[in-house]
Protein backbone atom coordinates (compact mmCIF):
# COMPACT_ATOMS: atom_id res chain seq x y z
CA UNK A 1 0.00 0.00 0.00
CA UNK A 2 1.35 3.44 -0.84
CA UNK A 3 1.92 5.62 1.76
CA UNK A 4 -0.90 9.31 1.35
CA UNK A 5 -0.02 12.09 2.85
CA UNK A 6 -3.07 13.13 4.59
CA UNK A 7 -4.00 16.49 7.21
CA UNK A 8 -5.62 13.88 9.76
CA UNK A 9 -3.61 12.69 12.68
CA UNK A 10 -3.57 8.59 12.87
CA UNK A 11 -4.34 9.10 15.91
CA UNK A 12 -7.52 8.49 17.85
CA UNK A 13 -7.68 12.24 20.47
CA UNK A 14 -11.09 11.44 22.22
CA UNK A 15 -14.25 9.09 22.26
CA UNK A 16 -18.05 10.55 22.87
CA UNK A 17 -20.07 8.86 24.83
CA UNK A 18 -23.99 10.05 24.40
CA UNK A 19 -26.30 10.27 26.95
CA UNK A 20 -28.92 11.12 28.76
CA UNK A 21 -28.23 12.50 32.36
CA UNK A 22 -24.82 13.85 32.49
CA UNK A 23 -24.33 13.29 36.31
CA UNK A 24 -25.84 10.30 36.71
CA UNK A 25 -23.79 8.93 33.79
CA UNK A 26 -20.54 10.51 35.02
CA UNK A 27 -21.14 8.83 38.64
CA UNK A 28 -21.58 5.31 36.69
CA UNK A 29 -18.79 5.98 34.55
CA UNK A 30 -16.52 6.48 37.37
CA UNK A 31 -17.39 3.65 39.18
CA UNK A 32 -17.11 1.68 36.45
CA UNK A 33 -13.51 2.58 36.48
CA UNK A 34 -12.48 2.77 39.61
CA UNK A 35 -12.25 7.04 39.56
CA UNK A 36 -12.83 9.18 42.37
CA UNK A 37 -16.80 10.77 42.34
CA UNK A 38 -16.82 13.94 40.10
CA UNK A 39 -16.84 17.09 42.04
CA UNK A 40 -18.18 19.13 39.62
CA UNK A 41 -20.20 17.96 36.49
CA UNK A 42 -21.78 21.44 34.14
CA UNK A 43 -23.88 20.02 30.71
CA UNK A 44 -22.96 19.77 27.99
CA UNK A 45 -19.73 17.11 28.75
CA UNK A 46 -17.64 15.74 31.25
CA UNK A 47 -14.17 14.43 30.88
CA UNK A 48 -13.19 11.84 32.71
CA UNK A 49 -10.21 11.80 33.74
CA UNK A 50 -9.18 8.69 32.20
CA UNK A 51 -5.54 7.62 31.69
CA UNK A 52 -3.39 7.61 27.92
CA UNK A 53 -3.34 9.69 25.11
CA UNK A 54 -6.85 8.77 24.11
CA UNK A 55 -9.55 11.19 26.38
CA UNK A 56 -13.26 9.97 26.85
CA UNK A 57 -16.15 12.46 27.04
CA UNK A 58 -19.76 12.13 28.48
CA UNK A 59 -22.11 14.23 26.05
CA UNK A 60 -26.20 15.29 26.76
CA UNK A 61 -26.13 17.29 24.15
CA UNK A 62 -27.83 20.11 26.02
CA UNK A 63 -27.14 23.15 23.57
CA UNK A 64 -28.16 20.92 20.31
CA UNK A 65 -32.02 21.39 20.62
CA UNK A 66 -31.95 19.14 17.50
CA UNK A 67 -30.59 16.13 18.72
CA UNK A 68 -31.84 12.84 19.34
CA UNK A 69 -30.78 10.34 21.65
CA UNK A 70 -30.34 6.84 20.57
CA UNK A 71 -28.10 4.61 22.26
CA UNK A 72 -25.15 3.05 19.85
CA UNK A 73 -26.42 -0.89 19.96
CA UNK A 74 -22.58 -2.09 18.57
CA UNK A 75 -19.58 -1.44 20.69
CA UNK A 76 -17.34 1.40 19.00
CA UNK A 77 -14.44 0.91 21.63
CA UNK A 78 -13.47 -1.43 24.14
CA UNK A 79 -12.56 -0.83 27.58
CA UNK A 80 -8.65 -2.63 28.31
CA UNK A 81 -8.36 -5.25 31.00
CA UNK A 82 -6.19 -7.62 32.11
CA UNK A 83 -8.42 -10.35 33.85
CA UNK A 84 -11.47 -10.49 31.48
CA UNK A 85 -13.09 -13.19 34.41
CA UNK A 86 -12.45 -10.95 36.80
CA UNK A 87 -13.77 -7.75 35.67
CA UNK A 88 -16.81 -10.11 34.12
CA UNK A 89 -17.81 -10.85 37.79
CA UNK A 90 -17.45 -7.12 38.88
CA UNK A 91 -20.08 -6.15 36.49
CA UNK A 92 -22.21 -8.94 37.68
CA UNK A 93 -21.76 -7.81 41.34
CA UNK A 94 -22.83 -4.36 40.44
CA UNK A 95 -25.60 -5.76 38.08
CA UNK A 96 -24.33 -4.23 34.77
CA UNK A 97 -26.40 -5.76 31.87
CA UNK A 98 -23.98 -8.30 30.12
CA UNK A 99 -25.45 -8.17 26.38
CA UNK A 100 -22.98 -10.94 25.29
CA UNK A 101 -21.36 -13.25 27.25
CA UNK A 102 -17.44 -13.72 27.83
CA UNK A 103 -15.87 -15.14 23.78
CA UNK A 104 -12.70 -16.81 23.39
CA UNK A 105 -10.62 -16.37 20.44
CA UNK A 106 -7.00 -17.85 21.00
CA UNK A 107 -5.40 -15.60 23.89
CA UNK A 108 -8.28 -13.03 23.13
CA UNK A 109 -11.54 -13.02 25.41
CA UNK A 110 -13.82 -10.46 25.67
CA UNK A 111 -17.83 -9.27 26.74
CA UNK A 112 -20.19 -6.26 25.63
CA UNK A 113 -22.25 -4.70 28.51
CA UNK A 114 -24.96 -2.00 28.44
CA UNK A 115 -24.33 1.32 30.48
CA UNK A 116 -27.63 2.99 31.56
CA UNK A 117 -28.49 4.78 28.16
CA UNK A 118 -28.12 1.15 27.00
CA UNK A 119 -25.38 2.20 24.91
CA UNK A 120 -23.65 -1.01 24.28
CA UNK A 121 -19.44 -1.26 25.11
CA UNK A 122 -17.12 -3.46 25.16
CA UNK A 123 -14.22 -5.33 27.70
CA UNK A 124 -11.43 -7.02 25.86
CA UNK A 125 -8.28 -7.99 27.07
CA UNK A 126 -6.09 -6.56 24.21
Amino acid sequence: MTEVLSPVSCKVNNVFIHVTDLKRAAEWYSKLLGLPAPKQVESPVYNLPVTGDTGLTLDNHAFDPAFVFSPSKHPVFNFLVTDVDETYRFMKDNNITIVREIERIGEVAFFNFEDEDGNVLMICNC
